[in-house]
């Protein structure tokens, strides 16, 4: 398992003021994510969940969360949890993201990004990470199915 990031995590998860500091410092390391303003809400092997506040920065046209605002908040939440769910021997990157886009999503929203299957490291391969984004309402708005490269680290 990746200690750096879920290290982090663990550490300042708990302290007040430790997940908004933990989630400003990932955006920090990665500025793109920035423009959803995430909270990070749990993180773990295997899991993550994030959430976001429907503000006029992310909205489109038509009042809603724009559909690309649910894109980035999906692959912030499926980066986040591969990164602390692959071995340390091993690295990964986003190959392709199919979504599919519900309900308008009228709210606040939470994505929660779970692995498709036990993950087996032996052998290079994609792996299936499911982010659900749902509102305030606990209806789902938006899926997707982010298929992660995973292969061992150079020598």
């Amino acid at each position: 398992m990746s200690t750096g990031t879920l290290a982090i995590w663990q550490r300042f998860a708990s302290k007040p003021g430790g997940k908004w500091a933990f989630s400003r410092l990932l955006c920090f390391k990665a500025p793109y994510f920035a423009s959803i303003r995430p909270q990070f809400v749990e993180l773990r092997p295997e899991y993550c969940e994030v959430s976001i506040r429907k503000r006029r920065a992310v909205l489109n046209h038509l009042g809603t969360v724009h559909a690309i605002a649910m894109c980035n908040m999906a692959e912030l939440a499926g980066g986040t949890m591969t990164e602390v769910t692959v071995p340390r021997t091993h690295r990964w990157i986003p190959k392709g993201m199919t979504v599919e886009y519900l309900k308008k999503a009228t709210s606040d929203l939470t994505a929660v990004a779970t692995l498709d299957s036990r993950p087996d490291w032996s052998a290079s391969a994609d792996h299936k990470v499911n982010v659900e984004v749902k509102n305030q309402a606990g209806e789902t708005v938006f899926r997707a199915v982010i298929t992660m490269w995973v292969t061992a680290k150079s020598a």
